[in-house]
């Protein structure tokens, strides 16, 4: 089996023999159903080469699509002139390189379709490029934009390079409505829905299919395509990893399943590191290599974020929809970019629950945080926690928490928060990593931070308090009976009392007790 890791052309993949998940079906529905859409998905994820297979079906390129479902469904096969615009593979540092980037495109449709460039505006070309596509073919335009959002996600942090953007791809974008007469479909993608640009409010005759539960399947693999198409390579998986197929399987599904767009629907598998996977015959964290972008970081600085509240808390439909008020909640941006999935969905009062998709992204958006919220740097947390689990796992409760104090030992942080919450937040990104080798539960409640830690052979029940004493979390722990349920487990019980200063910003003691 041949994996298109990194090919996104509809073409290559079918004329050289690579895997290709049949998604024909859910396009022509697409294409017959309406005119102009937009879709939103987290990046990796197949939008580029949903687009490329768009483009070939508009230019008429029937052979590409024998074999799959969309040959019994089309009959016509007529040809389109299409203006693909991709906007993904460019660095935009300044106004000049947008503008030339669109400038390139325009002058490939300009020779391509013999019109003149007059020295007009940028929009005004564009509008004068689909009128001489329609005018020279005798049919409407396919319009296909890949990745509209790139040049605004890169200028995040850049309010003033942000708006210049706006007002740029405002203005382009905006031909399209006034130009529906030659347009016969358009389709736009990208990672995240900035309301206010063009294509969303001049351009508001879009339908935004990013939690439509009928194209939910549009992009990534499902677990019946992996059985249906995959089901000797998952095997050669499980065999190089010691595994039965059903294990495999199951692990496959933990580490690279769980994305939903809209409650309800099927799991969605992320297709780049399933496939890089299959090819490598190594479950590791593929989509975490490609790159995280900081902007996450920097939603997380501005609104001094709880890093508790990721899992916790419940957002409207219009919220996750748009990214414009990320000075105020930035869960949207953390969701549209795939870190988080809908889990559940609360129809009474219009409420989605949030939670990472599968194991891959809670360990790598959690490892990401480390350097952010700790002392240690990327490349050290890793070993850090390892060696802080085989601690818990042999029974070490003084050598766990001496471990536990390093991550405060300078106090140099770089998100900006009161104590209370930059050691809460320290704290839970340390125990998340923590359980995902043992079984650990907590809670945060008027500033105090829970922990129970479990392995085979031994429990740990950590009380924090701030600005009070070691001891005083000790005697909470006994005055309200934590560890009597455990007792008749059989395992070695510790009970551990853990103060961090506010004025330090450091663990000044802890107590540990049988």
């Amino acid at each position: 089996m041949k994996y298109p890791i990194g090919i996104q052309d509809f073409k290559t993949i079918r004329t050289d023999d690579y895997f290709y998940a049949d998604k024909s079906v859910l396009m022509y529905k697409l294409i017959k159903g309406g005119q102009y859409y937009f879709l939103s998905r987290p990046r990796r994820f197949g939008k580029s080469l949903l687009v490329s297979m768009m483009e070939y079906y508009f230019k008429g390129e029937k052979d590409l699509f024998k074999g799959l479902a969309i040959e019994q469904l089309e009959q016509d096969w007529n040809t389109y002139p299409v203006l693909h615009l991709d906007m993904n593979a460019e660095k935009y540092t300044n106004l000049e390189a947008l503008e030339s980037i669109l400038d390139r495109n325009l002058r490939l449709w300009e020779k391509q379709y013999e019109c003149p460039n007059q020295g007009d505006s940028l929009a005004g070309r564009f509008t004068a490029v689909i009128r001489r596509a329609y005018e020279k073919t005798g049919q409407k335009v396919a319009i296909l934009v890949d990745e509209y959002d790139k040049p605004l996600i890169q200028a995040f942090d850049n309010e003033e390079l942000k708006e210049d953007y706006r007002a740029t791809l405002k203005a382009f974008y905006g031909v399209e409505k006034s130009m529906g007469a030659y347009i016969q479909f358009a389709f736009f993608t990208g990672v995240t829905k900035f309301s206010k640009v063009s294509v969303f409010s001049d351009l508001n005759n879009l339908a935004d299919i990013s939690m439509d539960k009928r194209y939910a399947e549009i992009c990534g693999i499902t677990e019946k395509e992996i059985h249906d198409n995959l089901d000797s390579e998952v095997e050669s998986l499980a065999q190089a990893n010691n595994l039965i197929k059903e294990e495999c399987y199951a692990k496959l599904k933990l580490n690279y399943d769980g994305y939903h767009f809209e409650a309800g629907t099927t799991g969605m598998y992320n297709p780049f590191s399933l496939l890089r996977t299959l090819d490598s015959q190594a479950f590791k964290d593929y989509w975490f290599e490609t790159g995280t972008p900081t902007i996450l970081v920097d939603a997380l600085k501005r609104n001094n974020y709880n890093l508790e509240e990721l899992t916790q808390g419940e957002v409207t439909a219009d919220l996750l929809g748009s990214i414009d008020s990320i000075d105020k909640n930035p869960l949207p941006l953390i969701y549209q970019s795939g870190y988080l999935t809908v889990k559940d969905y609360d129809e009474e009062f219009g409420l989605y629950h949030l939670g990472f998709p599968n194991l891959e992204v809670e360990r790598g958006f959690t490892r990401f945080l480390i350097p952010y919220y700790t002392t240690l740097t990327s490349q050290q947390g890793p070993s850090f926690i390892s060696s802080l689990v085989r601690e818990v796992r042999a029974g070490q409760p003084e050598q766990f928490m001496q471990r536990l104090d390093m991550l405060f030992a300078d106090g140099d942080y770089q998100i900006v928060g009161n104590a209370e919450l930059y050691f809460q937040n320290a704290v839970w990104i340390i125990f998340k990593l923590v359980g995902l080798h043992t079984d650990v539960e907590h809670h945060t409640s008027n500033g105090r931070i829970d922990l129970l830690i479990k392995t085979p052979d031994y429990i740990y029940i950590i009380e924090f308090k701030l600005d009070k004493s070691a001891e005083e979390a000790i005697q909470q722990i006994e005055d309200k009976q934590y560890a009597k349920p455990f007792e008749h487990e059989g395992r070695t019980i510790y009970k551990i009392g853990v103060n961090f200063s506010s004025k330090t910003r450091r663990i000044d003691g802890w107590k540990v007790t049988p």
